[in-house]
């Protein structure tokens, strides 16, 4: 499998672009990345919908649709960082223009409800982007996950080499890593936005979701045809999860391992990435090799 259009990387003097197109988050809740990125020698560029509050979400979906499209379009800004997740992003894709975005395309980063940007970017556009810690975790992030997200920004040799989990299938594999967060795939069925699954490596992660959804949504994806054809499965972690006063029966990676040990190929559970502390930077649509054995799981990029 190709690697998709790979935007510039940044250097020294560069500007990130930062916005909420999704949950409200305050000025304050930003402070620190904003004193990250300043450390790395970047300059910020703070979005408009950063202040404001419309029920849950930053702003109206025009207010943040308008925002989003401006740090697309303007030149000065290298790359963009959203905010937060939480929901809203679904909400304003299909009124972004990306036109000009695409004559000259940027880094954009994000997690959970920002899978909505990967698929689009990854999948109807071609373009690779940065699954990625967003600032509103960056207080209580691992240095690890902050420094992946600094060097993938900065073109910077990015590979990980993690201890074997018991549910791993070994084997190697390269091929382009996309995926996301469950749910969010889940609920682009049926939409222009759903990933392609041809010989990809998919990542998967969530939170906060019952053990029968996280069953129901992965029969969706097999029913789907959406799991027959990939090249391998990286599992990141499922946090918070929630049972009922009847039980399932099975944690979130064993309801996993039956739709995925049957596949035949290599399955990696327990990479340190979703919504945890540690949440370590992986880049969407770019070359990755993948290799599991009894020991380590090895994943870089090239």
């Amino acid at each position: 499998m190709n690697a998709l259009r790979q935007p510039p990387f940044l250097t020294n003097g560069d500007t990130i672009g930062l916005v909420a197109t999704a949950k409200k988050i305050s000025i304050e809740e930003v402070a620190v990345a904003v004193q990250l990125f300043e450390s790395w020698g970047l300059k910020v560029k703070m979005g408009k919908t950063l202040h404001l509050q419309n029920h849950q979400f930053a702003g109206t979906d025009e207010e943040r649709t308008q925002d989003f499209q401006q740090m697309m379009d303007d030149d000065t800004v290298q790359a963009i960082v959203c905010a937060r997740g939480g929901y809203g992003t679904v909400r304003m894709i299909d009124a972004l223009d990306f036109t000009k975005y695409l004559k000259k395309p940027k880094w954009i980063c994000g997690y959970s409800d920002i899978t909505v940007l990967h698929c689009h970017l990854n999948f109807a556009l071609g373009i690779q982007s940065l699954h990625s810690t967003m600032p509103i975790n960056f207080a209580s992030n691992s240095l690890e996950a902050l420094d992946s997200l600094r060097k993938a920004l900065f073109g910077e040799p990015l590979s990980y080499k993690i201890p074997s989990n018991s549910f791993n299938v070994q084997g190697a594999v390269e091929s382009i890593i996309t995926g996301g967060n469950l749910s969010v795939l889940y609920s682009l069925t049926g939409t222009n936005t759903l990933f392609s699954n041809t010989n990809h490596i998919l990542f998967l992660e969530d939170l906060d979701e019952y053990l029968y959804h996280i069953d129901r949504m992965m029969m969706n994806l097999k029913r789907g045809g959406k799991l027959n054809k990939l090249a391998g499965i990286i599992i990141g972690a499922f946090s918070d999860i929630k049972d009922n006063q009847i039980p399932f029966g099975k944690d979130a990676y064993q309801i996993i391992v039956d739709y995925a040990t049957p596949l035949g190929i290599p399955v990696c559970y327990g990479f340190p990435c979703g919504h945890i502390p540690d949440n370590r930077t992986l880049i969407f649509g770019k070359k990755a090799r993948l290799s599991i054995d009894h020991n380590f799981t090895e994943l870089s990029f090239f």
